[in-house]
Formats: C-alpha cells, structure tokens, sequence
C-alpha cells in the first residue's frame, strides 16, 4: 500500500512538473530592429501555447557591431535595458552589457547587424570579439544565434538604401549572403533567426506593406511577422498551430504571417544543413 501511494506521489509530481510553463531566457543584442521583434507580441504568442519567456533587449537605436564592441570593451553604460517578464516590460536606461548579461542565466543570445550595415559582410568583423566577450560575461552556457533582419521597403528613398541600388530584392539577397557568412565564419553561432526571410515571404503574398516608415516594421503585421518567427525559433512549436494574434491584425493576415515564419525557418534550416 506504502509503495502503491509513493508511486502515486511520484507520478503527481511529474504530472504537475511536465504541467509548468516551460521558461524561455532570450538576451538580444541589438537596437530598434529587435525592439520590433522581441519587444511586442512574442511573449503572447508563447504564452498562448504553454510557453513562458524572459525577454531582455540591450537597445541603442541604430546600434551596429562595432558599436557594440567598443561599449562592450569600455564598459559603457550606454544601453536601454528592455526587460520583459511576465508579459510587462520594464525600460531601465544607462546600463552596462556586462550587467545585464549576468542579470539572468540566459539560454538564447543574439547578435544583429543594423539595418544600413545588413548586407555589407566587411561590417561584420567584430563579431569574434563580441562574441568571446559575452561568453566571458554570462553565467551557464547559452546558444549564439544571428538574427536576420530585413530587406527595406521598395519606395524607401533615404540614402541609407544607395548602397543596396534602392533595390528590394539587391537588399534581400545581400543580407543573406552577409549572414550566411556570419554563420561560416563563426562556429560559435550555431543558427540564425530568418526573420527576413519570412518578411519577405509575407510581402509576396500580401504586398509590400510590412514598413510603418520604409525600415521599421509596421505595428500589427510587421511585428507580428516578427515576433511568430522568434516564437517557433525559441520553442521549436509550429506557430502555425498557434491561434494567437493581436487585434491589429487580421485572420487571413495573421495566418499568412505564421505560415510565411514557418516556412522561413524550414527554409534556414535546411540551407544550413547542406552548409555543413
């Protein structure tokens, strides 16, 4: 009898361990781009399908790597810590890297190049090194992972697109051939998030309306594009399986989202498996 009720005991416990949210820890690196991304509907999306995040995003606005490094290896406290937990976000201004890489046991850390930078492989250079001083910094082991930013909109007419020939499709093809390279020459970073490539999806089905301002994603479908992508990145659930959206988005929209993110990682995924 003694056992039988052990056993019963036992099985309890896993039941309601195998029941608690599984809690996801994802530290970015980045700037207005994963403001887009991380900051706005992700954690819903988890939290609709059993999952919890913790969300921190080191911000400065048009940040860049280089950038990065030198705040890094001169321990400014020069960032916005965007922390998200419980669903709530929290801005914290003048913090260090440093810090706020030891704030949490991060699993997931991304690094990203700015918008202008994207697709210039040669602005990439200090990837090694930041990538070495995070790795000094975090406590446990985390996976490194590249986020893939996107193409800009087609009418956007700021110089920033001159380089890129004010060409979409230049633009598009230029940042993944800069990623790829990222991802080659640097075994550290063992995936990247193709949230470019599912933006990019998005707009052959529906247009080219994903850009609240030509770079910035739109606040309903852009982010949401966004944020779907991260989703089934970091829990490895089909996001088209998952029934969340914002009321900015509508369900056609919103569906076409979660299909295009879908296919945008089964697409990453095998490119980087025929690279290895």
């Amino acid at each position: 009898m003694k056992r039988q009720l052990s056993f019963i005991l036992i099985l309890c416990a896993v039941v309601m361990l195998q029941a608690q949210p599984r809690v996801i820890r994802l530290f970015s690196i980045g700037n207005s781009f994963s403001e887009d991304a991380v900051e706005q509907y992700l954690y819903e999306l988890a939290a609709a399908q059993g999952d919890s995040l913790v969300i921190g995003n080191a911000y400065i606005g048009g940040c860049y790597i280089d950038k990065h490094w030198d705040n890094a290896v001169n321990d400014r406290p020069a960032y916005a810590y965007r922390k998200v937990v419980g669903g709530r976000r929290v801005s914290t201004p003048n913090q260090r890297l440093s810090t706020m890489l030891r704030d949490e046991p991060w699993d997931i850390v991304s690094f990203q190049q700015s918008s202008d930078r994207s697709g210039v492989y040669a602005t990439y250079s200090r990837i090694p090194d930041l990538i070495r001083y995070v790795q000094g910094q975090v406590t446990g082991k985390p996976t490194y992972v590249f986020y893939m930013t996107w193409a800009y909109a087609q009418d956007f007419k700021d110089q920033r697109f001159e380089k890129f020939h004010y060409s979409q499709p230049y633009m598009y093809a230029a940042i993944r051939e800069a990623v790829g390279h990222a991802l080659a020459d640097n075994p550290e970073l063992t995936d990247m998030v193709p949230v470019g490539i599912a933006i990019q999806r998005v707009r052959e089905v529906l247009g080219d309306t994903l850009n609240r301002d030509g770079y910035h994603l739109s606040y309903g479908l852009g982010r949401y594009t966004a944020a779907c992508t991260w989703c089934e990145f970091l829990t490895g659930k089909p996001v088209t399986e998952n029934a969340w959206y914002p009321p900015k988005v509508d369900k056609v929209s919103a569906a076409v989202a979660r299909w295009a993110a879908h296919e945008a990682l089964r697409e990453s995924r095998y490119q980087l498996r025929r690279a290895m």
